[in-house]
């Protein structure tokens, strides 16, 4: 299959390179940099120098494949996230960039777009199961996720599939988020809101199995998240442990609304179920919770 990615050299997309190689499939990448494309090139990649932003340049760019897989974002790393105008161009990826590539897509005859979404958006739901038909509530921060998602889905006809792959809370040993959370951590307090509220996540390695295995999911909209969600009281639990701290206080949930919406978006309770995704294909994720997949991220953090 010939497949274009948007995003490819990300942190989810450079897993997602060497997985649709070791398959067989030809990639074409958006690559900026001399450093990024000789990264890239180990696998075969054929480098295009394109914009998301420049339509015309685009639908060049994307003629005659198979898949388009967009997994692009500008997430601000944690230091940054709650300054004015952090997440503004991230917004206009998802807003902008996304209805271009999927336009260029179904006009360059790709009969299938993968598109990145996130899970979070999901309203609060306490300790109930949330699948693909929960209501949704984006908040101010991220409501561009929804025009992210409604590109895909306009992709969609009798011939195309247009998928929409809501990942959870991203974890990995390449994390900026996950770097900022240890080093809490360490000081004593759990980066997070809500001792007994549910989080949902998922490992960097697990994403990018569940992009390859979006290949061959019918369209629609999918949970990308671990099998067991736990409370973030263990969570951070799991994570001092791991790094041979005590375990963590939490600080007082009113102090989220200080954070504005992040902090609203951070105090939720979701409990996100995978079984849509697991029941439509063959994935699974490797670590079935954090308690082996924060370990494994911690302990490879230290080997780096």
């Amino acid at each position: 299959m010939n497949i274009f990615i948007a995003g490819g050299t990300g942190v989810v997309g450079t897993r997602v390179v060497p997985m649709l190689a070791s398959a067989g499939h030809s990639i074409t990448a958006i690559v900026r940099t001399a450093e990024k494309r000789a990264a890239l090139s180990r696998y075969g990649v054929k480098p295009v120098d394109a914009s998301l932003f420049n339509a015309d340049r685009l639908r060049q760019a994307v003629v005659g494949h198979d898949a388009v897989i967009n997994l692009a974002t500008a997430i601000p790393p944690a230091s940054k996230a709650l300054m004015p105008g952090a997440w503004r161009e991230n917004a206009r990826i998802r807003r902008i960039g996304a209805a271009n590539l999927a336009r260029a897509a179904a006009s360059g005859g790709a009969t299938r777009y993968i598109q990145e979404s996130f899970a979070p958006i999901y309203e609060d739901a306490g300790d109930r199961w949330i699948d693909e038909s929960s209501p949704i509530r984006p908040a101010r921060y991220n409501r561009a996720v929804v025009d992210a998602e409604r590109a895909a889905q306009s992709f969609s006809s009798a011939r195309r599939e247009g998928i929409v792959l809501r990942f959870a809370f991203f974890y990995g040993p390449d994390s900026d988020f996950l770097h900022g959370m240890i080093a809490n951590v360490r000081r004593g307090w759990a980066p997070g809101f809500g001792p007994d509220a549910y989080i949902s996540s998922i490992s960097h390695d697990d994403a990018a199995s569940a992009v390859a295995a979006a290949l061959e999911l019918p369209a629609g909209i999918y949970n990308v998240t671990d099998n067991e969600p736990v409370t973030k009281r263990e969570f951070f639990q799991t994570l001092a442990a791991a790094v041979g701290a005590p375990e963590p206080r939490f600080p007082s949930s009113w102090l989220s609304l200080l954070l504005g919406s992040l902090g609203e978006t951070l105090a939720r309770s979701q409990r996100l179920s995978n079984r849509k995704l697991r029941t439509a294909c063959a994935w699974s994720p490797k670590y079935p919770t954090v308690r082996e997949g924060l370990v494994e991220a911690v302990a490879k953090r230290r080997r780096t």
